[in-house]
């Protein structure tokens, strides 16, 4: 895959799942204690040396471990993830939690809005080529280590209000060969500030409105079950608002 060997993709896997899972930079021995890589420490420091110079981790300055790039994030996303499937009950609550504003495209935005940030425990946004932007789950991010400093908390809540921001990344759309777009770091929020941050939207679009509704967190992300979550929601505001236009 790519120029990766497959004992640096096992390598790559498992710095992304300690990563996510800790948010804290990844070791050689951590890896040799918890996962089953087959080879000695001596090697795994090798290779994450060289998954560096590919650019697919990233050295801190506080600490010797290495985390994950947006190239690591989004080689995982594309090669490595298997995304988890919707559950009946789930698909069910989503629908049941949104039915009620099914006539009222306003409404419709900012429950589904609500709804998916208590869901993933993200911050959630939605925006529309009209110029709307819905957001909840604000307390959901400060909870994140990432968002302890108030620099990029500050900044990232003043983008919110930000409706050409996000009417921009709707733009993006229409480049992108995809269900589900995914923003990450520097690269894609074109700020060093928020390298830490990623983002996973949906499209939906009816005959008098087009949008995007996703999340917004740490670029660490559980991509395999939030991912579907996504583009479940994305999928059923598109056909609510189709029936609308009937």
């Amino acid at each position: 895959m790519d120029d990766l060997t497959p004992r640096q993709v096992d390598i790559l896997r498992a710095i992304i799942q300690e990563y996510t899972e800790s948010s804290d930079p990844v070791g050689s021995e951590i890896l040799e204690k918890k996962f089953k890589l087959g080879v000695s420490p001596a090697t795994v420091r090798n290779e994450m040396v060289e998954l560096a110079k590919k650019g697919y981790l990233k050295k801190t300055h506080f600490s010797s471990g290495r985390i994950p790039s947006a190239k690591g994030f989004r080689f995982y996303i594309k090669h490595l993830m298997k995304k988890k499937d919707l559950s009946t009950s789930d698909e069910v609550t989503y629908k049941n939690s949104i039915w009620d504003e099914r006539n009222e495209s306003h409404r419709l935005l900012q429950q589904s809005t609500k709804v998916l940030a208590q869901k993933t425990g993200l911050l959630s946004l939605s925006a529309t080529n009209q110029g709307d932007v819905y957001y909840s789950g604000v307390g959901n991010l400060l909870n994140k280590p990432e968002f302890f400093d108030h620099v990029l908390s500050r900044n990232l809540f003043v983008l919110l209000d930000e409706v050409g921001y996000w009417e921009r990344v709707l733009d993006k759309f229409y480049k992108f060969d995809g269900d589900i777009l995914y923003l990450l770091g520097e690269e894609d929020f074109k700020d060093p500030l928020f390298e830490s941050c990623g983002c996973i939207f949906g499209e939906f679009e009816g005959k008098n409105i087009k949008g995007i509704i996703g999340v917004v967190g740490p670029k660490r992300m559980y991509y395999d079950e939030i991912s579907p979550q996504i583009k479940y929601i994305s999928q059923l505001i598109g056909e609510i608002i189709n029936q609308q236009d009937l």
